[in-house]
């Protein structure tokens, strides 16, 4: 039988608590992987927790935007099970609730996102990297076909996301002689928590424009990430894997 392929690697995930990062974060602790998994949301948490034996989990309940409960939650899950080989940079959204035209839209609602899509993905990024630059790893980052697509409505997130890509590109450059990856996975329409708070009529618009003609489920960009962070991928860096059914084709 072949080994799991992530047996005993500490692989941390960002935004674990539900959708996406919850199923990828299960997904590398079936592969045998020790995870790292920080979220707000506890309840979400506890239900990934139960669903991995406790041996392999460190959990921290905090906030991504702050840079330092991050430093806190890397250091502990450095200290719990030694430097991070395997980074998931998943959190993120969109203004949701608060997405609009351009013209209607307010500064606060752009900074916001780009704190919470880029500046976090920057943050992990910048913890791990100097460990990373020493042993070799993989660093996955989270974007979005709506960088690619520009879908109106969603001109923040559309362009922070598209910063994601940018440094994912030349994060690789730098880190790729260290024996580092650093790629992307870009999703189109996803069902999630987060999905069911974007306006309905985006949603509808993404749906018809998805040649697959559905909506993808969170195990179906897990299965990517795992991939791309696996060694199978070794040759693989700067990239950006659209997961979208076929809504942008490159």
């Amino acid at each position: 039988m072949t080994a799991p392929r992530f047996l005993d690697r500490h692989v941390m995930v960002t935004g674990a608590g539900n959708g996406i990062g919850a199923a990828t974060a299960i997904r590398f602790a079936q592969e045998g992987a020790r995870i790292s998994i920080i979220d707000r949301d506890a309840a979400g948490m506890a239900a990934v927790a139960a669903e991995v034996d406790a041996s392999q989990i460190h959990i921290r309940v905090g906030d991504c935007t702050n840079m330092e409960v991050v430093r806190d939650f890397h250091d502990s899950a450095a200290d719990n099970f030694g430097p991070v080989q395997v980074l998931f940079n998943n959190v993120g959204q969109s203004g949701r609730e608060c997405s609009s035209p351009f013209a209607d839209s307010h500064e606060d609602v752009w900074r916001f996102v780009f704190e919470v899509s880029l500046m976090t993905t920057m943050r992990l990024s910048r913890l791990v990297a100097p460990a990373m630059r020493e042993r070799g790893g993989r660093i996955v980052n989270m974007s979005s076909d709506a960088a690619f697509a520009g879908d109106a409505g969603l001109a923040d997130y559309a362009a922070a996301k598209m910063g994601v890509v940018g440094f994912t590109r030349a994060l690789a450059r730098e880190l790729a002689p260290s024996g580092v990856t650093v790629n992307a996975v870009a999703p189109g329409a996803i069902a999630t928590r987060a999905h069911d708070r974007v306006p309905a009529d985006v949603i509808d618009r993404i749906r018809r424009e998805t040649p697959a003609g559905f909506v993808g489920a969170p195990g179906d960009v897990a299965a990517a990430v795992a991939f791309l962070a696996s060694d199978e991928a070794r040759f693989i860096t700067g990239q950006t894997l659209l997961i979208d059914g076929g809504r942008w084709m490159v």
